[in-house]
């Protein structure tokens, strides 16, 4: 069943193999758009594939790092082959690397995490960007943090490369306002999704420790989260640009 907010236009998101990526997905698809699903997680973007045709709505995957610039450039270009536009991108393929001291982080991690995290963003942008503009224009919603907003103990490089994502979305808001494109990125708190499972294993009781931060007592949702980047998609949201909207229960009011 679709409301049609979305009708006739073509979604690509990242990470949409579970979590915010698959909620956003299925919350694109319910407005009536067309889902490109990338990932790296073949059963689990076929999954989100699933859902989606169960609801109703249309979906494909790509199977795609968006640490490679060959894959990202493929996985655009296949878009638009498949379906002939791109009006909505959704740049939320992420990877953490949270309660580790700074000095206790190899090489290997640093550039790992940047290499999906800040170097992804970047990639999609640079194709996507250009598609959109053949399309007609669009709109762009890239994940931060709320670690890409203020400095977090245990989050150095995670914090860093959000940062990254921060930054970017803004310049290119700049670079692109006057030519039919809205970028903006959504920066969530403490949200349930498995990207965190790690952490919450091998840190007994910090589960219910960090479900109590929040100042309206409880985590978020991917539901919550994709809800936000759906509004930043839609006409409502037609004079927000170059934002980072936190999504965090007001950790940042604090």
């Amino acid at each position: 069943m679709t409301d049609a907010q979305f009708a006739g236009k073509v979604a690509l998101v990242t990470g949409a193999s579970g979590g915010i990526g698959r909620a956003a997905a299925l919350r694109f698809a319910r407005g009536g758009a067309t889902i490109v699903c990338a990932d790296v997680d073949e059963d689990g973007g076929h999954e989100t594939v699933s859902l989606v045709a169960a609801g109703g709505g249309t979906a494909s995957l790509v199977l795609a790092d968006v640490s490679s610039e060959s894959d990202v450039e493929s996985l655009v270009d296949i878009t638009m082959h498949e379906y002939g536009r791109l009006d909505i991108a959704f740049n939320n393929a992420g990877i953490g690397l949270f309660g580790k001291p700074l000095v206790e982080i190899t090489e290997d991690e640093y550039d790992r995490v940047m290499g999906v995290n800040s170097t992804g963003v970047f990639l999609c942008l640079k194709y996507e960007i250009p598609a959109m503009l053949q399309s007609g224009g669009g709109c762009i919603v890239n994940t931060a943090s709320k670690a890409g907003l203020v400095g977090d103990a245990g989050l150095s490089v995670y914090s860093a490369s959000k940062h990254a994502v921060v930054g970017m979305t803004k310049t290119a808001a700049l670079e692109y306002a006057r030519k039919g494109i809205r970028v903006n990125c959504v920066a969530p708190g403490v949200i349930d999704t498995d990207i965190n499972t790690p952490f919450w294993q091998a840190n007994p009781g910090a589960y219910e420790e960090f479900s109590k931060k929040p100042p309206m007592g409880r985590m978020g949702t991917a539901e919550e989260v994709a809800e936000a980047v759906a509004w930043l998609c839609t006409d409502d949201a037609a004079f927000v640009h170059g934002h980072a909207m936190s999504v965090d229960a007001g950790l940042l009011a604090e």
